[in-house]
Formats: structure tokens, C-alpha cells, sequence
């Protein structure tokens, strides 16, 4: 064998001893690779790997000196190494082998500077993250567990995301939500990532995509870019993936730059997210909501209220608007999302039952204490109800916000006087928020 031919085919480099010492990208990798290898046994061909093995420290020498450096052995034109791979066809494949957490080129944490942070990088648009991810679907990137591309991060799924996301290391798909943050399907915007952990095998089976959009308006499919054997890609693939699909979890980045949620709209607004519904919810989103929902035509599923704390009232009323709009299945589940909420506050969508109007008031009562409806009361509001509910708060000590009135038309010193009110009954929190509900209203008449 000789020495003088740096490309020879004779050269088997993965027969190299990587130094214990050294903390370049090739060695690091190396050391990675061998805690995943097969076992190799000693037999009569030990001599020609020892030559092979001193050929090769001597070319890893020599290379350094003509600058290729440590930095030669994670470049981008390494070929990746065989394994497994996820996805392709429609029967799909997830064995997805991913690598450690690490530095930038493959520098372990704790190396130098070059330690995998804890916290968000600098912060990043949805539009910077679905660029950088298409890059490496223009360069088409080889997957490798071991191997690090030109911008320094890990050729694997997990590297992927940690590259479009900007964070300053490879993370893995276990380590990936310490950066995020768990919302629902129905949040799910470009940016976002969908995240698989195989439990019975961390390392192999576990996978993640970056959510590119929907596909198809009944949300069925999704553009995810990903990276997975050969090369990265960007496709349409059915959610959340080809098999597994009921292990996936959408999360986001909580390193979005500020106004980079595509629509979150003003504090009055604003979707305040899936946990603030369902049931065990207690809140003055809950009351919002129904008041929203018996303006669209679904008084009727209402006997009391609505109210802060979650009912089956409130769920049935949920699911009779999103059906109103078309939708089926998981989008009509009866628990508000972001689009169910958009099209509430914003008067977008079909009212429930095709744009029933809702009932005409009802004549207010001569010393009745019933209680008419969440309906009558709250911002644009106009009705005897109003006025009712102001006078008797001024006679039970609580006018102190008026300073005219109180009138018909629904304003701030009504929600305060209210306010007031509950507060003095002791209540807190969503109980207290101004808007009369049964309760109120009972104690207030009594």
C-alpha cells in the first residue's frame, strides 16, 4: 500500500482509533458512532487493520498541514452513514437514528465555547425559519447521525430543527421541547415542529418535521419539511406523519420574534389558547366565549348563564358553531381552537342554525329575580336589562363608578360597578369579572 494517494479506495477510514483527546468534529463523531456499532472481532485480518489505521492517523496528519484541520472531518461533502430512514413511501418508515446533543460541527457540550445552550438563541420570523429549512431542501442535504453540514449542525432530524430554529447547538427530539412550547393541532402554523419519541428506542424511531402549512382545507394533510433519508425533503404528508401519527405533538418555539404569530391579534382579541377551555375550566374566557356563542344563535343551548366556569352548555354550543362552518370530526370537537375563536370575535362564519336571530328580549320583570341571559349584558349591548342591572347596583352601594347614569347602553362603569359587586361576595379571578352571571344576578335581586 502507499502512502502518496490521499483518495486510494484502500483507505478505510472508519477503521481509525478516534484520540480520546481530541475534540475535533471527525474524532467527536466518531467516538458517537462507535457507542452504536456492531461489534467487531479480532480475527486473522488484525495486522492489515493496523496498517490501514496507521495510513490513516498519517493522511489525518498530513491533511492538517495542508489546512484541511479538524474541521475537514464534518464538512459537507462527507457521504452520510447507511442507516435507516423514515418516511418515503405511503406506507412510510420512522426509523430515524439521531445523534446526541452538540455543539456547532460537532464540538461536545462543555467543549471550549461551543456548549449547547439551555436557553433560546436570538430570536426568529416563521418566515426565517421555513427559508432556513428550505435551504437545506435546495441543497439537499444527506442524512447522517454523525455527519454536520457547512452551517454546522448535525445532518439528522433533530439538527434540522435546531438549524431552521437558530439555536446555537444539534439538540435531539428529547431535548428539542426544552425550547419550546405544547399547543394544539388547530394552533399549528408554518414554523411549528411535530415531535415522535419512541420510548423503547430514543434513538431510533423517535422523528420530528417543521410544519410548513396545510395541504387541504379539512386539515387532513400537511407540507412538512423534514429531514430523513436520503436528503432532506419538503412534502405533502398526512398528519401528523405516516405511521405513529397518533404519537406526534405539535410545539413552537418560544423564541419567536415578537409579532411573528401570523395574526395573533389585539389583547381583546387574541386567542388565549386551547388550555383556557374544556373541562375543570374556570375563567373569564369561558363567559366570553359563551357570550360570543349566544350571539351567534346559540342561546338555546344555554338554561343559565353563560359563566366562567365550563359547562357541557358551552361545549355543545362550541360544536354547533364549528359544524355551522362546515367543519367535521376533530375540528368540530366542541373545544375552541384558534380558527373557531377568530371567526367568533371577528363576526366571521355562518351563525348556528344558518344565521338564526336570537329571540327577542324579554320584557324585563316587575320584582321577578330571574335572570335574563349573559346575552343582554357586555360591550355593544342595548337593552332594558342594562339599565336595571345599573339601577339596583347603585341602590346596593356599588354606583360608585357611574359618573352618569345608569343608562342602557352597556359601558366600563357597568363591568366595574359589577365588578365591585363580586368582589364583595368574596370571589376571585374568573368569578370576578365584571360580567353578571346567575349568581350575580341572584344575589344582586335578592
Amino acid at each position: 500500500m502507499t502512502l502518496t494517494d490521499p483518495l486510494s479506495p484502500l483507505m478505510e477510514f472508519d477503521d481509525v482509533e478516534p484520540a480520546e483527546d481530541c475534540i475535533c468534529g471527525g474524532c467527536n463523531a466518531r467516538r458517537r458512532a462507535r457507542l452504536h456499532a456492531a461489534p467487531v472481532h479480532e480475527g486473522g485480518h488484525a495486522a492489515a487493520r493496523s496498517v490501514r489505521r496507521r495510513a490513516a492517523v498519517l493522511m489525518a496528519a498530513v491533511g492538517t498541514a495542508i489546512g484541511g484541520g479538524a474541521a475537514a472531518a464534518g464538512t459537507a461533502t462527507a457521504a452520510p452513514v447507511p442507516g435507516p430512514t423514515p418516511g418515503g413511501t405511503s406506507t412510510g418508515r420512522s426509523q430515524t437514528p439521531q445523534g446526541e446533543v452538540s455543539g456547532l460541527y460537532g464540538q461536545a457540550p462543555g467543549a471550549r465555547t461551543f456548549a449547547a445552550p439551555r436557553i433560546a438563541a436570538a430570536p426568529v420570523t416563521r418566515a426565517q425559519i421555513i427559508q432556513r429549512a428550505q435551504t437545506w431542501v435546495d441543497q439537499g442535504v444527506p442524512y447522517s447521525m454523525s455527519r454536520y453540514w457547512s452551517d454546522g449542525y448535525r445532518q439528522d432530524c433533530s439538527g434540522f430543527v435546531s438549524m431552521a430554529w437558530g439555536l446555537g447547538s444539534s439538540q435531539t427530539t428529547w431535548t428539542l421541547p426544552d425550547y419550546a412550547e405544547r399547543i394544539a393541532k388547530n394552533d399549528l402554523q408554518p414554523g411549528d415542529i411535530l415531535i415522535y419519541n419512541n420510548p423503547a428506542n430514543p434513538q431510533a424511531g423517535s422523528h420530528v418535521t417543521i410544519f410548513g402549512g396545510w395541504a387541504d382545507s379539512s386539515r387532513t394533510k400537511y407540507v412538512a419539511y423534514e429531514q430523513t433519508g436520503p436528503s432532506t425533503k419538503k412534502r405533502s404528508t398526512p398528519y401528523a406523519y405516516w405511521n405513529n401519527s397518533g404519537g406526534y405533538v405539535p410545539y413552537r418555539y418560544t423564541g419567536l420574534s415578537a409579532g411573528s404569530n401570523d395574526g395573533g391579534g389585539t389583547s381583546t382579541t387574541a386567542f388565549p389558547g386551547a388550555d383556557k377551555f374544556g373541562p375543570g375550566a374556570d375563567n373569564a374566557y369561558v363567559t366570553r366565549l359563551g357570550q360570543l356563542l349566544v350571539q351567534r344563535g346559540g342561546a338555546r343551548f344555554y338554561t343559565t348563564g353563560p359563566g366562567p366556569r365550563w359547562s357541557e352548555a358551552d361545549r355543545r354550543a362550541t360544536q354547533a358553531f364549528q359544524q355551522a362552518q362546515g367543519w367535521r370530526g376533530s375540528e368540530a370537537d366542541g373545544i375552541p381552537g384558534k380558527d373557531t375563536w377568530d371567526y367568533l370575535v371577528n363576526g366571521k362564519g355562518r351563525n348556528i342554525d344558518g344565521g338564526t336571530p336570537l329571540p327577542p328580549p324579554p320584557p324585563p320583570t316587575t320584582g321577578g329575580s330571574a335572570f335574563p341571559g349573559a346575552q343582554y349584558f357586555g360591550p355593544g349591548q342595548s337593552n332594558e336589562h342594562i339599565r336595571r342591572l345599573g339601577e339596583q347596583l347603585v341602590r346596593k352601594g356599588f354606583g360608585g363608578s357611574y359618573s352618569v347614569g345608569p343608562g342602557p347602553r352597556w359601558t366600563e362603569s357597568d363591568r366595574r360597578a359589577v365588578q365591585a359587586f363580586q368582589l364583595a361576595q368574596g370571589w376571585r379571578g374568573g368569578e370576578a369579572d365584571g360580567y353578571p352571571g346567575p349568581d350575580t344576578w341572584r344575589r344582586l335581586f335578592s
